[in-house]
């Protein structure tokens, strides 16, 4: 178990207040944050998994997703345990419902986790599977390290990011996938455990501060597909910048929704039908290979600029402009 002094906190008396993610922990002596991974020792905070890797693999880029940053590279992905939120629905959830010392991990120094994407011919380095945020000190070493080698960085994350932590991570962050779970913060409250407005902030800091945005929301039967909320997340993405790419994913039963039917087609046709109408300019199906909406389309003319079925992919494009009309297409190769 790799323990070591966190960073961002202050001291309460014998308490400690994390100041990692929007949650704000006031901690007890002994005692845990939200997150679990994150303890009060004798008035001091300790971040109790920070080497520590419960999941490693070189994997496609379009796998966070991002289909507009550096398609078709291989991104090294890390993750270790537990997560600042409780979804329900979570797909990860042997990981992030984990504890310290109830999954087997092993032990990965940033330096080393940098020689390995760089032996494993990968471009980048991505913290993933699991929520980032509560890794910060090992994703904000490894980041650092990644940059000096020439590597690209990624998180994928629940956007909860306290405002301090980016200010500190995003000189060495190049990407993210925010997962927006829902535009309703009662769905937050009743199935994450979480609040909705700390992610739309989020997303909106790393905008000004030119991170690579992406976000993905996971299209759940009965709680999150309302026609009216999915037009209010679409005008919300289309009033912080309307070529943010948008990836609309199917549900399929996990975790605590095991009585939840996976999305139908015709639903996620209908939302992402919703997303073009309201002016989002790049909208994706997810978790549905093969799709037409898996291609990358120039929103001016139409033309097929990147082919993607499932993690395969032919780009067409070799430069951020479309081949038949011109039109600058938002998107890093």
């Amino acid at each position: 178990m790799a323990v070591r002094e966190a960073m961002l906190y202050t001291t309460e008396d014998t308490r400690v207040q994390c100041a990692i993610c929007a949650h704000q922990c006031s901690i007890a002596e002994n005692s845990y944050g939200v997150c679990r991974t994150r303890q009060n020792r004798d008035g001091k905070l300790y971040t109790l998994i920070y080497s520590s890797v419960s999941s490693a693999h070189a994997d496609p880029i379009e796998k966070k997703p991002l289909y507009h940053f550096f398609p078709g590279s291989f991104v090294f992905s890390l993750g270790t345990i537990s997560c600042n939120f409780r979804c329900k629905h979570c797909q990860n959830w042997s990981i992030s419902t984990a504890r310290v010392g109830e999954f087997h991990m092993i032990e990965l120094s940033p330096e080393e986790a940098v020689r390995r994407a760089r032996a494993l011919r990968c471009d980048g380095i991505a913290w993933t599977y699991n929520e980032p945020t509560i890794w910060f000190e090992y994703t904000y070493d490894s980041a650092k390290l990644a940059k000096q080698a020439g590597l690209y960085t990624v998180y994928v994350t629940n956007g909860y990011i306290s405002e301090v932590a980016l200010n500190e991570l995003a000189p060495f962050l190049d990407a993210a996938n925010v997962d927006v779970k829902s535009f309703s913060d009662s769905f937050y409250q009743n199935v994450s455990g979480a609040r909705l407005q700390p992610v739309l902030e989020t997303c909106e800091r790393m905008q000004e501060k030119q991170i690579h945005l992406e976000l993905t929301y996971l299209i759940i039967p009965g709680y999150n597909d309302d026609a009216e909320e999915i037009k209010k997340f679409a005008d919300w993405v289309v009033g912080l910048n309307n070529s943010i790419p948008v990836h609309f994913s199917r549900f399929y039963p996990m975790h605590r929704m095991l009585d939840v039917p996976p999305t139908s087609l015709e639903t996620l046709e209908k939302v992402h039908d919703i997303a073009k109408e309201a002016g989002v300019e790049y909208v994706y199906l997810g978790n549905v290979p093969g799709h037409e909406y898996e291609h990358t389309f120039c929103p001016d003319c139409g033309t097929v600029l990147i082919e993607r079925t499932g993690y395969q992919v032919r780009t067409r494009i070799s430069k951020p402009a479309c081949p038949a009309c011109g039109r600058r297409i938002q998107i890093r190769l």
